[in-house]
């Protein structure tokens, strides 16, 4: 209780209106529409995100990867009306073109040189090409599978990108990024959840992802002291998770290690920083902390230890 306590307090003194929200849903009886209207100030009229929602990059313009990041707050709290605008909005974005190559949404984009960011937010022409691999891509790629209408041209879209993804990633071994990794689970359930049989062969990449998620776990547990490292959270959030099973004893440790690291007002430690842009990494340090509280605690309340 000591650590709900901290935490509250640290969301709110110092979170963003839209963490805010996610917190009262999670934990205070709040409610979605709650967190859709905070999360709709981020979407622009083109129907993707930017804003610094990802807040690594403060690019206003929409970004595959600001997009990426709404739909898995949509996730977090279990919205699937198709209908609602910011859902109809981020497809709209999708089926526009706009940043997609042919094969790829790109990892980063020509105008986030505008604005502060992260090193890795930096563009490069490489990006264009996918440089990155099917990170987001899979992930939107299993989102339009999931809430496109089936009878349109980017339903049939999605459908083409999920099966050459998976067929690109069941031809190597397994990967070394835990980003795209995590991309590839998402798309699997998706694609479950839209009761997709005949895209891409669920079994065979379930089977390579359980594989997949064990290889990506920091095992050890020493380097999680310091390093920007990959824990069992990267992939499952609770005991039901098809993952679970395989990576018990990592999965409960990492109940302990959230529970010993946390920091005196509530928070807990960033593990990267920028390499320029002081002042606006401060600002964004704190809301990465306010959105890592979240995550650790619905861990906690997943894993049966809140």
């Amino acid at each position: 209780m000591k650590t709900y306590q901290k935490v509250r307090t640290f969301i709110y003194r110092d979170a963003r209106p839209l963490d805010i929200a996610r917190w009262q849903y999670h934990f205070e009886s709040g409610s979605k529409e709650a967190v859709l209207t905070a999360l709709a100030t981020y979407q622009n009229e083109d129907g993707g995100f930017g804003h610094a929602l990802e807040p690594d990059c403060w690019n206003p313009n929409s970004a595959p990867i600001q997009t990426w990041t709404a739909t898995e707050i949509l996730r977090e709290i279990d919205f699937a009306d198709n209908t609602h605008p910011i859902i109809d909005g981020i497809l709209r974005y999708l089926a526009s073109g706009k940043h997609f190559n042919g094969k790829f949404w790109p990892f980063a984009i020509n105008s986030n040189e505008g604005y502060p960011h992260a090193p890795w937010w930096g563009y490069s022409e490489a990006d264009d090409d996918g440089c990155y691999g099917y990170n987001p891509t899979a992930c939107l790629a299993g989102f339009i599978i999931r809430f496109a209408d089936k009878n349109n041209n980017l339903y049939r879209l999605g459908c083409c990108i999920a099966t050459e993804a998976v067929a690109s990633y069941m031809a190597q071994d397994l990967l070394s990024d835990m980003h795209t990794a995590a991309c590839f689970v998402r798309l699997m359930q998706y694609c479950e959840e839209a009761g997709v049989n005949d895209v891409i062969d669920l079994p065979a990449l379930k089977a390579k992802l359980h594989k997949q998620v064990k290889h990506s776990i920091t095992q050890n547990t020493a380097e999680w002291e310091t390093g920007y490292i990959c824990k069992p959270s990267q992939f499952l959030t609770d005991h039901d998770s098809i993952f679970y099973a395989d990576n018990k004893e990592i999965a409960d440790y990492e109940c302990e290690f959230i529970i010993k690291t946390q920091l005196p007002d509530g928070s807990w430690p960033i593990p990267w920083g920028w390499a320029d842009y002081p002042e606006e990494w401060a600002v964004s340090k704190n809301w990465w902390k306010g959105n890592g509280t979240i995550l650790n605690m619905l861990y906690l309340k997943g894993m049966g230890r809140l």
